[in-house]
């Protein structure tokens, strides 16, 4: 980050994530999704940062939005949602299952190209 990276976001990255540069869960990719649980209470320890996580998930937002709408990098946001996923804030959503292909037509597909 450049000195005017900076302007927007006067305390560093390290601060935010008091010095943690891993999240505390290994599945966090930029693909996953969050939503917030509304029942949950934020700690009285919660950062402006985390604050604004919990509030754009109010809908179901991958990790790679949520730092694109933060403006911080993805890898300091996964800190971030992960602590606030072991608090009970955030929940982990999955993606939405694939439809597997017809049998039938991949079987059609497949008799066509044969007979090319």
């Amino acid at each position: 980050m450049s000195e005017d990276d900076y302007e927007d976001h006067p305390v560093r990255p390290y601060v935010m994530t008091a010095g943690r540069a891993h999240p505390s869960r290994n599945t966090v990719r930029p693909e996953t999704l969050f939503l917030a649980d509304p029942g949950a209470r934020l700690p009285l320890t919660a950062g402006s940062q985390q604050r604004a996580l919990v509030s754009l998930c109010r809908g179901v937002l991958s990790l790679a939005e949520l730092a694109a709408h933060l403006g911080l990098p993805v890898s300091l946001v996964a800190v971030l949602v992960s602590d606030l996923v072991d608090t009970g804030n955030l929940v982990v959503r999955s993606a939405p299952g694939r439809a597997r292909p017809d049998r039938d037509a991949l079987e059609k597909v497949l008799d066509a190209l044969r007979n090319l």
